[in-house]
C-alpha cells in the first residue's frame, strides 16, 4: 500500500514538473464524502480531496448529497493538483463540460467556506 502511494505521488510530481499549468482529465467513480472523491484516469484510481474550501462538520451530509447530484458516476472532470494531505491528492476539481469549479459550487450553495489555496 505504501509503495502504491509513493508511486502515485511520483507520477503526480512528474506531471507537475512536465506540465505545470496543465489539468489532468479524469472521471468520477464515487463521491465518498462532502470533500472526498474517488476518481480515475485510464487504469488508475485514487482519492482526491477538494482544495480551496473548508467544509463544516454539520454540513457533511448535505455537501455529500450535493456532490452526488453534481457529479454522477462517470462524470468527466479536470484535476489541478495542489499538493497532498495524509497521502490523499489535494486538487481543484472542475467539470470538463462546463469548466465549473466544484468547490465554488459548494461555496455558492452555502455548504462550504472559501479557503486560501496552497
Amino acid at each position: 500500500m505504501r509503495r502504491q502511494t509513493l508511486s502515485l505521488l511520483g507520477v503526480l510530481l512528474a506531471l507537475l514538473i512536465a506540465w505545470p499549468g496543465a489539468a489532468v482529465a479524469a472521471e468520477v467513480f464515487q463521491v465518498r464524502s462532502g470533500r472526498l472523491l474517488q476518481v480515475g484516469d485510464g487504469n488508475r484510481s485514487y482519492a482526491v480531496e477538494l482544495a480551496c474550501m473548508e467544509l463544516a462538520a454539520e454540513q457533511e451530509q448535505q455537501a455529500t448529497a450535493w456532490l452526488r447530484q453534481a457529479l454522477p458516476r462517470r462524470t468527466k472532470v479536470n484535476l489541478r493538483p495542489m499538493g497532498q494531505r495524509d497521502g490523499t491528492l489535494l486538487a481543484q476539481v472542475s467539470l470538463l463540460s462546463s469548466g465549473d469549479d466544484i468547490a465554488t459550487g459548494l461555496i455558492e450553495a452555502g455548504l462550504a467556506q472559501a479557503e486560501a489555496c496552497p
